[in-house]
């Protein structure tokens, strides 16, 4: 067995380079957060290529003292602690000093930085684990660091790294975090030369949330607030149509600091319990604030993950504020906001409570009742709604005279009618001559030879939709609907660039997108069969899942396209159907490949046979 040795410096730094520097999005979390902690008012990103060739992030902050610059770039020296109680009540992002000698391990990485003493800046290099001593320099007051050719001396870390776009992605997403928990900070981000972001510092929260997500989200943000037992709590909270498919949409900070924590998204999934469709995430921007000696934030190297002293209460008092405010009044508070409400501080204004209780009270319709896809292809024009007088010119279905309870009962219109495939004479089906019902608009029970069978009416169409889909991709005959007028669609610039990054994938399933502004794609053309849908939300669930999606097999990208496609595009559960549509949609059961499962493997249908019935009842001995 080799002797024990101790490791040298260059190969302790790469090692833990491996911990913090994962990707180019980790140098600019690192980078922008030692900039808020110098107290930096203006802070500017720079990435070539998703960060690949060059990162650069500039700001304006107390700056670094010239006799101080080697060490900064050294292991584990640092200015925020200074003995081992200043761990557990450090304020600052960071406190371990690794980040800069991590960085500088893996690039060929320049420091240069300017105090306010100081008549000169000075400059600092480091490549291949080789420091130079600093040399003055001109500057401004403050820092720039440079990092170029991110892990050049470890090819097999480069190999591990995605795409452009998907690099970008992720730093677009580390600048969101950072830039969203501070406010007042003068942030802007660009890549190739070129502006994706320019935030003016403001005082209030939702303008910031306005610059990143658009008008059309923060529009239906709820705030909550919240004080007891030394936690603070307070932020805001998606309206329950705003949900997404994954928790991507879920910003939780502590003290200022971004975090994961299941605990806390648990009790936020708790809280809409009963308002969210199964699989669906809300959104929120929460903010949580409590002494630092109760939180350990040096639990994982990139201090996303914490571990509280009293983790229940903190549960608790989160799961409390939102029940509180979505339960309480009848939902007269849970409603859209007043643009100029952002800071903790300041109330929701009572004349506007009851001019906006209707929205929330209508969440449920607008969701089920918005549109209902064509199950044809494309040359079977599409019926239009049996009831549309209870929706106004926004979308929303008006809510009831009255609600007995706190949650208002789904609207019982029947939906648009689903049209039969029309691919010639059909093949006998099982079903087509038998009776069947709908029951609590989710279930389709259906009297056949064997007994009944119930199908479950959203996992039975999601199939169906799936094999027109995807049929029709192989055979490169998805039909485009084109626009007259381009339709711009608002997403969040990580969405964007994924969307433009995947066009041509995403054109072979109907999608025609072109590149518009910073965090706008223009929508020119939609896939046919999905007339009557809501293509804004359907780009933002792809986006979703092009983010998800793991390494470039183009076919599996796809399919998995097509898999949330379909989903979007199915009847929900809550729908009620005219009875042509109930024997429209049974009929067609027996024309697709698997119809015992929806592409996500839940079962289309349940079967009581004769014998199981006639065994229940006691009818057989």
């Amino acid at each position: 067995m080799p002797r024990i040795r101790q490791l040298p410096a260059g190969v302790v730094n790469q090692i833990a380079a491996g911990e913090v520097i994962e990707r180019p999005a980790s140098i600019v979390k690192e980078l922008v957060e030692n900039s808020v902690d110098a107290l930096a008012t203006r802070i500017s990103v720079e990435v070539t290529r998703g960060g690949l060739d060059v990162v650069r992030v500039t700001d304006n902050g107390e700056g670094i003292d010239p006799d101080d610059l080697v060490l900064a770039v050294t292991s584990h020296a640092t200015s925020k602690i200074a003995d081992p109680a200043d761990l557990f009540r450090v304020r600052t992002m960071g406190f371990r000093g690794e980040a800069l000698a991590s960085i500088a391990s893996v690039s060929r990485f320049s420091l240069r930085s300017r105090t306010e003493s100081s008549e000169n800046a000075f400059e600092v290099t480091s490549c291949d684990h080789v420091v130079e001593p600093p040399r003055a320099c001109g500057g401004p007051i403050g820092t720039t660091v440079e990092v170029r050719d991110l892990f050049h001396n470890t090819p097999v870390r480069r190999k591990f790294l995605k795409s452009v776009s998907t690099e970008f992605g992720h730093i677009c997403e580390q600048f969101t975090r950072i830039a969203i928990a501070n406010p007042r900070l003068h942030a802007v981000l660009r890549h190739n030369d070129r502006v994706v972001f320019e935030l003016p510092p403001t005082e209030r929260l939702l303008d910031r949330l306005v610059l990143f997500h658009g008008s059309e989200l923060a529009e239906k943000l709820i705030w909550v607030e919240s004080a007891a037992n030394g936690i603070k709590v307070w932020g805001y909270v998606g309206h329950p149509s705003l949900s997404k498919p994954s928790r991507k949409g879920q910003y939780l900070f502590l003290n200022g600091r971004w975090i994961q924590d299941r605990s806390l998204q648990h009790a936020l999934g708790e809280a809409y319990r009963g308002l969210l469709m199964v699989g669906r995430y809300p959104i929120a921007y929460l903010f949580i604030e409590l002494p630092p000696e109760l939180v350990d934030v040096n639990v994982h190297p990139t201090k996303a993950e914490v571990r509280f002293e009293d983790g229940s209460s903190v549960y608790r008092q989160l799961l409390s504020t939102l029940r509180t405010r979505f339960l309480s009044l009848d939902f007269e508070t849970v409603a859209r906001l007043p643009a100029g409400h952002g800071t903790p501080s300041e109330p929701v204004a009572e004349e506007r409570r009851q001019e906006l209780q209707a929205e929330f009270s209508s969440w449920a319709e607008s969701a089920l009742s918005a549109w209902t896809p064509d199950l044809s292809d494309a040359n079977v024009a599409p019926h239009e709604a049996t009831d549309a007088s209870s929706v106004d010119r926004s979308g929303i279905v008006a809510p009831p005279a009255s609600t007995g309870t706190s949650f208002p009962e789904r609207n019982a219109a029947p939906s648009p009618e689903i049209n039969d495939v029309s691919h010639g004479p059909p093949s006998p089906s099982p079903f087509s001559r038998s009776r069947a019902m709908q029951v609590l608009d989710t279930y389709l029970v259906v009297e056949t030879d064997r007994g009944l069978t119930v199908i479950d009416q959203h996992a039975l169409h999601e199939r169906i939709m799936y094999e027109h889909f995807r049929r029709k991709t192989l055979a490169g005959a998805v039909e485009t609907q084109r626009l007259l007028a381009p339709e711009p669609v608002e997403l969040s610039p990580q969405e964007s660039a994924l969307l433009i990054a995947h066009r041509e994938t995403l054109l072979q399933i109907g999608y025609v997108l072109d590149e518009f502004g910073r965090n706008t794609v223009l929508l020119s053309g939609y896939p046919a069969m999905l007339a009557k849908a809501d293509h804004h939300a359907i780009l933002r669930d792809l986006a979703d899942g092009l983010a998800e999606a793991n390494g470039p097999n183009r076919r599996d990208l796809l399919d998995k396209l097509l898999h949330m496609m379909s989903c979007k595009a199915a009847i929900k559960a809550g729908q009620r159907l005219a009875d042509d549509e109930i024997q429209s949609l049974i009929s067609q059961r027996h024309l697709v490949d698997d119809a015992h499962h929806c592409p996500h493997g839940r079962p289309t249908a349940l079967v009581l046979s004769r014998d199981q019935l006639d065994r229940q009842f006691g009818r057989l001995g």
